[in-house]
């Protein structure tokens, strides 16, 4: 039994969630990715509203959730890289084992990592730069469709990304914590069978420096069945879809997702420390 082995928790908690509220107009909505060293703000043109929501405690009923039906699914695997302290040997050590994971789990037969975020809480810390990334309190999904055929395209060899794209194709995060269990600022998921795709969620520009991504903001809608896993150990991993080309209604295309404060946190908690990689999946 592993010392960190996952307890099972309340049946549910609630958290003060935060969503976006789509511009008028028909304007599309912005954000700069770098924030303001001072204040720790980010310019945007567009407001947020949080909002209290019950978020289902999913232990002992894993089986049921996966990626083709709520766009999210926990497993156990503990990863042989361990330190996650070292960007050169997170892609040496890890990128090569989590690309074989992600092959055995969903089936797929082409896995291309393109990058990883750390995320470590430190609270009243307004410092949010890339090496200084906290867990994220507003739900979103990380790519819109047009964003995914751009990172095909970026990260793909001309030669194959036509055909890649011909085939199906998806984004899906690989979400672990370091450590020690994520019972403070849990990850907060929301089953897509609860989403309505089209008036739900909207497309939001990354402005970066030297380039533009486009993640989706999330509306509130109170029809939203948000869960989590209780006290995710280092062992698990949490397989997050943020898109999927199949978009005929028979599988989950993606899910909205936020980290969240707790309020069942016992106090001392080790604070939230975790990594996400982000995988283009192509299948034959």
């Amino acid at each position: 039994m592993s010392s960190t082995a996952p307890s099972s928790g309340p049946s549910s908690t609630s958290g003060d969630l935060m969503f976006l509220v789509q511009p008028e107009n028909g304007v599309r909505a912005y954000q700069h990715i770098n924030a303001d060293p001072v204040t720790g703000l980010r310019k945007k043109n567009f407001e947020r509203e949080e909002r209290t929501v019950t978020i289902e405690n999913l232990r002992g009923k894993e089986h049921l959730y996966k990626l083709d039906n709520a766009g999210f699914q926990l497993g156990h695997h503990p990863a042989n890289h361990k330190s996650f302290t070292s960007d050169a040997e997170i892609e040496a050590e890890y990128y090569p084992e989590s690309i074989e994971l992600i092959k055995k789990v969903t089936g797929a037969s082409q896995v291309v990592l393109f990058d990883h975020t750390i995320r470590r809480r430190r609270p009243g810390e307004v410092d949010d730069t890339p090496q200084k990334r906290q867990p994220v309190a507003q739900a979103h999904v990380d790519q819109t469709a047009k964003a995914t055929i751009a990172r095909v395209h970026r990260h793909l060899p001309p030669s194959e990304a036509p055909a890649l794209l011909q085939r199906r194709h998806q984004i899906i995060n690989l979400w672990r914590p370091i450590s020690h269990p994520a019972v403070d600022w849990p990850l907060a998921v929301c089953d897509y069978r609860s989403v309505n795709p089209k008036e739900d969620v909207f497309p939001v520009a990354l402005i970066y420096p030297d380039t533009e991504g486009e993640t989706m903001g999330v509306k509130y809608n109170s029809e939203h069945k948000w869960k989590y896993f209780h006290g995710v150990t280092p062992e698990e991993y949490i397989l997050i879809k943020c898109y999927d080309s199949v978009e005929d209604g028979s599988v989950a295309v993606f899910t909205p997702h936020t980290g969240f404060a707790d309020p069942a946190t016992p106090p001392g908690t080790p604070l939230r420390e975790s990594i996400e990689l982000r995988a283009l999946v192509f299948y034959d």
